[in-house]
């Protein structure tokens, strides 16, 4: 597939040069104030960027054996229900879940919703963009509390400032299928 993900990949760099990168003062879920952004659900909720987001990260996972994607609300929300989608049709079997912020005090009181994860599922955290990697790091401790394993994360961007050591110490490796040089150039 090969071809085909170069293809994908290079149709969602389109995407979102023309559609989700923006200039000008805006200050990040980081506290960060920054001259550029990615406004990640202008992609991931359009039926082309969640068809392309899906193909491309369940083909950077293909060689890992995991049982589960998903992270935390709401970033990860359009992304996993791509994947869930794509994963169907290809008839790759992978649970995908959403990890609220904070335990839902009615009805179940989950904190993590989706198909019931086991101690020692092998997971993948995902999110839009990452900068820090703050996002990715809480949904990594809200699964650590089920005994989850987390195998890895993966971006859509990585804004290359610090997710990737934050990530790291935390014994998480980052993946992205972009990264901000990319949509700079």
């Amino acid at each position: 597939m090969s071809g085909e993900l170069n293809h994908y990949k290079l149709q969602l760099l389109k995407l979102l040069k023309k559609k989700a990168v923006k200039t000008g003062r805006i200050k990040l879920s980081s506290g960060k104030i920054s001259d550029f952004y990615v406004d990640g659900r202008l992609i991931t909720l359009t039926p082309e960027g969640a068809w392309l987001i899906a193909n491309i990260m369940l083909e950077m996972l293909k060689k890992d054996k995991i049982d589960a994607i998903g992270g935390l609300t709401l970033g990860a929300d359009p992304i996993a229900g791509a994947i869930a989608c794509v994963a169907h049709l290809k008839k790759v079997p992978i649970k995908t879940f959403i990890v609220r912020k904070h335990k839902k005090e009615h009805g179940m009181k989950r904190q993590i919703e989706g198909p019931p994860l086991k101690k020692g599922s092998r997971v993948v955290i995902i999110d839009d963009v990452a900068t820090t990697g703050g996002s990715l790091l809480e949904a990594k401790e809200t699964l650590d509390k089920i005994g989850a394993k987390t195998v890895c994360a993966i971006v859509i961007v990585d804004r290359q400032e610090g997710a990737v050591r934050n990530l790291n110490r935390a014994g998480v490796r980052l993946l992205s299928i972009f990264k901000k040089k990319d949509l700079i150039s």
